[in-house]
């Protein structure tokens, strides 16, 4: 029998094939690959050797194998080439030379992401920018700095410290760089009170995916007219590739304390946190992670901290040394009277590294205590948090697979690391990972908060956003690539054409006379 696709149109799809991803529970790419005829394939090679030289285009089969797949390894494809330019010039010339050819391309920063939103398409080009890593300009008296995408998160904090920092720290933030922060709108443990990535870019050099380059923003805070910064920012490098972006930095607050308190109970640590922000605290961060999380991290960063404790909540609080002192006592009673069992408050700068330390070495630190994790990214709401752990864990004991959790508790942004060990626990470890996506929008919350939706959870697009919802975000997409040519695959659920007619779905007429079914 014939299956047709739920394209909603008339138009022919000829010429359009599937991926060569395989993923656990995963039939492939749908849209993000297209048959590409070997003669163009290689005059595109050629041109692109011409662009940025020969060394810094890659075509052998064992060194494309680097760039197979994002952080989320579970999703692997090799694609045709990647080539690496030196500026925003020759990413220009690259994306206008394959959209001449008409391949399809995806730009790739540092391959920290955890949403396959890097992942290569088979028949199409890799562009990595990890070359552009200049920081172009520093104006501390306007508070921004320019830089190009492949400059680290750290990087730019140090580029306009001691007197100033840039808030949004993704605990990957040694090594994730802006370009990527910027598509995924990436968040930290800072976001609580600071916000995420989307609040600091004012402006960005775009190059869309025929080639033209475009001035989104600028230094000012919001040009008038339609915010086509912020449909950029977070759209996941499906609307084009930003060659330099302005950033908006802030004064390094006066005074920062912090604290780690530790529970019997996540229920317990969750109450915690709920109490703290009803209590008219806003702390720069607060951070939990369960008893599993601090086993793992224990045996790599060597905080202290016990391991006998179902819980442990890091709480950070900065501003003026006097806001700090008044507001410090009253996080600490609010913790005592949910039930904290101990609370460890940082003497000195050294003791509050080793709190953080503990804290992001925990992603890391999970290879000690299995051979592989599926990371997901959901968020719900803060008073939740109670319940859907609880969710998690019997989902954690439904499928005889153990779950650690280590999260941005203030805003309820969760990353539960499902925990496996071998290659046939693969798909029994996405199918949970993906239930407990399904528990955090069942709450009232979201299917990501800062990973993004990606390959890995376009599929669970449909539980948030309705067809009308998709439809709209498509026009979006097809206004700046009507080719389809930035990033296919990622984000939208079901294969989609620019070439599609938007609507409810019609019956096919193979469906009506009994021929064909709809997948």
């Amino acid at each position: 029998m014939a299956r047709v696709g739920d394209t909603r149109t008339e138009a022919s799809t000829a010429g359009v094939q599937d991926t060569a991803v395989v993923g656990p529970g995963q039939e492939g790419g749908d849209d993000a690959a297209r048959a590409i005829d070997p003669a163009v394939a290689e005059r595109l090679v050629l041109q692109l050797r011409s662009i940025c030289g020969e060394e810094h285009v890659v075509t052998h089969p064992h060194q494309l194998r680097t760039y197979e797949s994002d952080g989320l390894l579970q999703y692997k494809v090799s694609p045709s080439a990647v080539v690496l330019p030196a500026d925003g010039d020759q990413v220009r010339r690259v994306v206008r030379a394959c959209w001449e050819a008409g391949v399809p391309w995806v730009a790739r920063g540092a391959g920290s992401g955890l949403s396959g939103g890097a992942l290569p398409v088979a028949d199409g080009v890799l562009i990595a920018l990890s070359r552009l890593r200049r920081v172009i300009e520093v104006d501390l008296d306007n508070q921004r700095v320019v830089v190009e995408p492949g400059v680290t998160n750290s990087a730019v904090s140090d580029a306009v410290g001691p007197t100033h920092f840039f808030p949004p720290d993704p605990s990957s933030q040694i090594v994730c760089s802006i370009g990527g922060n910027v598509a995924e709108n990436a968040g930290g443990a800072h976001c609580f009170k600071y916000g995420f990535t989307t609040n600091y870019v004012t402006g960005l050099t775009v190059i869309l995916p025929d080639g033209e380059l475009v001035e989104l923003g600028g230094k000012e805070m919001d040009r008038p007219g339609y915010d086509l910064l912020g449909a950029f920012v977070g759209s996941e490098g499906t609307l084009g590739v930003a060659i330099e972006i302005t950033l908006r930095v802030i004064p390094v607050p006066e005074h920062v304390q912090t604290m780690a308190a530790f529970f019997a109970t996540t229920e317990e640590a969750a109450r915690a946190v709920s109490g703290i922000v009803a209590d008219g605290v806003v702390p720069a961060a607060i951070e939990m992670m369960d008893q599993l999380a601090i086993e793992a991290s224990e045996q790599a960063a060597h905080a202290g901290f016990p391991t006998g404790a179902g819980a442990a909540l890091i709480v950070e609080l900065d501003g003026s040394a006097a806001e700090c002192e008044a507001r410090f006592d009253g996080v600490v009673r609010v913790c005592e009277a949910e039930g904290a069992t101990e609370v460890r408050i940082a003497g000195d700068e050294a003791e509050r590294a080793t709190f953080w330390r503990a804290r992001k070495a925990a992603f890391a630190a999970m290879g000690r205590i299995a051979n592989h994790y599926y990371v997901q990214d959901g968020v719900i709401p803060r008073t939740k948090l109670p319940e859907v752990l609880r969710r998690i864990y019997e989902l954690g004991d439904e499928y005889g697979m153990r779950v650690a959790n280590v999260f941005h508790a203030g805003d309820g942004n969760l990353h539960p690391l499902v925990c496996f060990d071998t290659a046939e626990e693969a798909e029994r470890a996405e199918e949970l990972s993906g239930r407990i996506v399904e528990a955090c929008v069942e709450a009232g919350g979201s299917i990501t908060g800062e990973h993004g939706v990606g390959f890995d959870k376009k599929r669970h697009m449909p539980a948030m956003f309705g067809e009308p919802d998709l439809a709209a975000f498509q026009r979006l997409r097809c206004a700046f690539d009507p080719d389809g040519l930035a990033n296919p695959g990622k984000v939208m659920p079901t294969p989609r054409l620019c070439g599609e007619v938007p609507g409810l779905y019609r019956e096919h007429p193979l469906e009506r006379d009994g021929l064909a079914e709809r997948f």
